[in-house]
């Protein structure tokens, strides 16, 4: 039977797979695993219920898994704190600064509006591991004392959630953003009310896009994933940066003032180079995965700061920041996570650094991101193959010693198995198109040769 958690929470099309028997039901389970340990016992003994927070994106099916989810956590004798449309990261950092023992959000991040997905945070709002997940998979369905009359938990409005977190923003800002003129993108998500206050509060002037939010129109053509809009509005209103979201702000992405896109990766590169200037890059270093561009390590070494590289996901990059005890780190996708202020990836924060580091150095953002160089990076899905086989493939790895050598210094491939179909997928980074291209087609050619099915 396969994991019903996946790389980030459990999602599937709402009111399909994702329904409220089981949002209910995940909650229930939640609240017996989550609620074990000294801080619950310690609330026991004071007399006190466990608490949670709970949020959620604006896409419509969030309303009824909301009241599904809040359900589930009462019953079980959790109090709630519905802290309402809220960005990701706002719901972690309100775990914390509350002192909740947990929280749930309700999203499916940059998903399009019909899918929706249940996340929840450890006390601290910390991720859980992924054995804690299925902990909470296993109790779910199981018989659980519930408890009556008054230790049922009751649900009330988190009513500052928004403020708390807009004034958490503005306290880890190292320049103001005065004369600036910002582009917002909201991905019709859950920052399109916090994030322009914001940045209009950090003294930028805020010209938006994709902030009208219906329930149905989250990520539609909008948002991180969805730039043409954003280049257009930043060209068409003369702005110096635009700052895309996606659907659930737990990622940003730029653009400068002639429309291009700065990526994450980029991002990381300001940001890491900033930081070790200010001397907040904890031991000179920046974690990011295998796929980040090999400009940015380049970049990173010519500027004296080592480039810890991790597998494909957030989680692991969290991981690894937490165990060496860095402070930042992210994925090309625009999930950047500054451990100095978050515990997760935070596009609100993000967005406010980087334009921040405009404010301060007085460079355009084209200019910042001049620091990296991107090489061309042609990535080829290569799918109905044997994708478990690719690691005891000589074939295949003959044609990857072949593409390295003739790479040299001047280029990377990478090859990576699907985690959940039978796909392999081929990268090659070169110092121009033509050349990732062939060498690409030529891998491809060689996984389909040697791996078929």
């Amino acid at each position: 039977m396969p994991r019903l958690f996946g790389t980030d929470g459990v999602r599937g099309l709402a009111n399909r797979d994702l329904t409220a028997d089981l949002a209910l039901g995940l909650a229930q389970a939640a609240a017996v695993v989550l609620t074990r340990g000294r801080s619950a016992e310690a609330r026991r003994a004071a007399g006190r219920r466990p608490t949670a927070v709970v949020a959620r994106d604006p896409r419509i099916s969030g309303e009824f898994l909301t009241a599904a989810v809040s359900a589930g956590l009462a019953s079980s004798g959790v109090d709630v704190y519905d802290a309402g449309v809220i960005p990701t990261p706002a719901a972690a950092f309100l775990v914390a600064d509350f002192g909740a023992d947990f929280g749930v959000m309700i999203s499916a991040s940059h998903n399009p509006a019909p899918d929706n997905g249940i996340k929840f945070f450890a006390i601290g709002g910390r991720k859980l591991p992924d054995e804690v997940e299925d902990r909470i998979e296993q109790a779910l369905g199981a018989d659980h004392l519930t408890p009556i009359g008054g230790d049922v938990g009751r649900i009330a409005r988190f009513a500052d959630a928004e403020d708390r977190y807009v004034v958490h923003l503005l306290g880890t800002l190292p320049h103001r953003l005065d004369g600036l003129h910002v582009v917002l993108d909201c991905a019709n998500g859950a920052a399109s009310a916090i994030s322009p206050q914001v940045f209009t509060d950090a003294g930028a002037r805020v010209t938006l896009i994709g902030a009208d939010p219906d329930g149905v129109n989250i990520n539609d053509g909008v948002g991180s994933t969805h730039l043409d809009q954003l280049a257009a509005a930043v060209l068409e209103h003369g702005a110096d940066v635009g700052i895309a979201h996606d659907g659930d702000a737990d990622r940003c992405l730029a653009v400068d003032a002639q429309g291009r896109v700065v990526d994450g990766d980029q991002i990381m590169a300001i940001l890491a180079v900033s930081m070790a200037e200010r001397g907040r890059l904890n031991d000179r270093t920046l974690v990011a995965t295998v796929m980040s561009n090999l400009g940015l390590k380049r970049a990173m070494a010519d500027n004296g700061i080592t480039m810890l590289e991790t597998k494909v996901g957030d989680r692991y990059v969290l991981e690894t920041l937490t165990e060496q005890n860095l402070s930042l780190g992210g994925e090309q996708s625009g999930h950047v996570i500054m451990t100095d202020f978050a515990t997760t990836g935070d596009g609100i924060l993000t967005g406010l650094h980087l334009v921040a580091e405009m404010a301060r150095t007085g460079k355009t953002l084209a200019e910042l991101a001049s620091i990296m160089t991107v090489f061309p990076q042609v990535l080829i899905n290569v799918r109905d193959v044997n994708h478990h086989a690719l690691g005891d493939s000589d074939g295949v790895a003959a044609a990857v010693r072949e593409a390295e050598a003739e790479l040299g210094d001047t280029g990377r491939v990478l090859l990576r198995p699907s985690g959940t179909e039978p796909m392999v997928r081929v990268m090659v980074e070169a110092a121009d198109e033509a050349t990732a291209q062939r060498i690409a087609e030529r891998l491809a050619d060689a996984v389909r040769e040697h791996l078929a099915r």
